[in-house]
């Protein structure tokens, strides 16, 4: 253990998220709720602590506000261990009045932490996306190379990776070279159907970080962000390598899930399709893995009361009351309260919601803070739904963080937003 490298993280927690309104209207997207009881960044979060890595900074930028709320309630480590902590970090404006303008830009803005913990190596991960990883694999893979930058690769159909940054790389792993979101992307080494995307994690031997984005500070170009500017850049200049994703093994994944489940929850689609990869008695993505936990906030109310309710594949959060209704292939959130002959199928439910006796939903995500009045149908007449709420091109209903709360009523003082 005496010889593990020091390792600092940079978790890159900024994003506005545009493509979640409305569920960001009042959020960034790594604050966003997802399954049961988590934010999206509770995931690499749990990640880098499930590796031993510990020493977190957690950049953070557009309407940040409930993300800090979440991160001082949930994330709080051992505070007595100066070594060990989750901090966030706003745009301090250290080199002008200017916000973080892209991924390297933010990372540039906070050389000074760097600077000041003198890491071996510093890992810059994305806040965005649903998954599990043992970072220390991939530290593992990157000292074994001797690599000055490591790039986090899925494997994907080639047909998809145009959406992605694509990593053309050699059989040892040495990338040739990195293109955003080409037309025609690079095959992996030994398979010819699929391609490289890079997830959005890199690991950076610390002192070529600080030397390349200083250089990158006073030239021309002004390089804002890592996989448009920098990355592409580097391939010729120094050792960069691509991690194989698929080679991930984290401990307590069972045999019938995905075994690199990872997805960009960046649409509402993808939201909702990854909200049901965790259901099931074979999900997917299991979400309840001791071996490797996903932690965040410690819910202090009571359990969930079920009162001749009928439950059908669902994920149900505590505090809440369900009472003679029927709810099949959906996620209820902490605190919701679904009245007599409620019927919701394929739905999020998110906190602090109530339903009233006889409403009909159906692929439906309701933020939270709503009032559904009694008898109302929603995810049946898409006409009329997009009359009232957001619905995307496949047919889901997003009803927007609503104004009613049920505090007052169940004597909870809680505005987490």
């Amino acid at each position: 253990m005496a010889n593990r490298p020091r390792i600092l993280a940079i978790v890159l927690a900024g994003g506005e998220g545009k493509r979640l309104a409305p569920l960001t209207r009042e959020r960034s997207k790594p604050a966003v709720p997802f399954g049961g009881r988590y934010r999206i960044v509770d995931f690499v979060l749990s990640n880098l602590v499930n590796s031993g890595i510990h020493a977190i900074y957690l950049l953070v930028q557009y309407k940040s506000q409930s993300l800090i709320q979440h991160i001082q309630r949930a994330w709080v480590l051992a505070p007595i261990f100066p070594e060990q902590f989750v901090t966030v970090v706003p745009p301090q404006m250290q080199h002008g009045q200017e916000w973080f303008q892209g991924t390297a830009n933010a990372v540039f803005q906070n050389l000074n932490l760097i600077e000041h913990h003198r890491p071996d190596i510093v890992a810059v991960f994305g806040a965005d996306h649903v998954y599990r990883m043992d970072v220390r694999q991939m530290a593992d893979f990157h000292l074994e190379h001797d690599a000055d930058v490591t790039v986090a690769a899925l494997p994907i159909p080639r047909a998809a990776a145009r959406a992605f940054g694509v990593i053309d790389a050699a059989p040892d792993g040495r990338i040739r070279s990195f293109l955003e979101k080409p037309e025609n992307p690079a095959a992996m080494p030994h398979d010819p159907r699929r391609s490289y995307a890079s997830m959005g994690n890199y690991l950076f031997r610390a002192r070529t970080l600080i030397e390349e984005l200083k250089r990158a500070s006073v030239s021309d170009r002004r390089e804002k962000d890592f996989g448009r500017d920098v990355l592409p850049r580097l391939v010729n200049a120094h050792r960069m390598y691509a991690y194989d994703f698929a080679q991930n093994r984290v401990p307590g994944v069972r045999p019938s899930e995905e075994q690199a489940y990872w997805r960009d929850v960046g649409t509402l689609d993808a939201y909702f399709a990854a909200h049901q990869d965790t259901l099931g008695a074979e999900p997917r993505f299991n979400l309840f893995s001791p071996q490797w936990r996903i932690a965040s906030r410690n819910y202090q109310g009571p359990a969930s009361r079920l009162v001749h309710a009928e439950i059908d594949n669902c994920i149900i959060g505590a505090g809440g009351l369900i009472k003679s209704a029927k709810l099949r292939n959906s996620i209820v959130r902490q605190d919701v309260r679904i009245e007599e002959d409620v019927e919701i199928e394929d739905c999020i439910v998110m906190d602090y919601c109530a339903i009233g006796r006889g409403a009909r939903l159906k692929r439906v995500i309701i933020d939270r803070y709503n009032t559904i009045s009694s008898g109302e149908r929603v995810g049946f007449d898409l006409d009329a739904d997009r009359r009232v709420y957001h619905v995307t091109d496949s047919g889901i209903v997003v009803i927007a963080k609503g104004e009613h709360t049920l505090s007052a009523e169940h004597g909870y003082a809680d505005r987490y937003l």
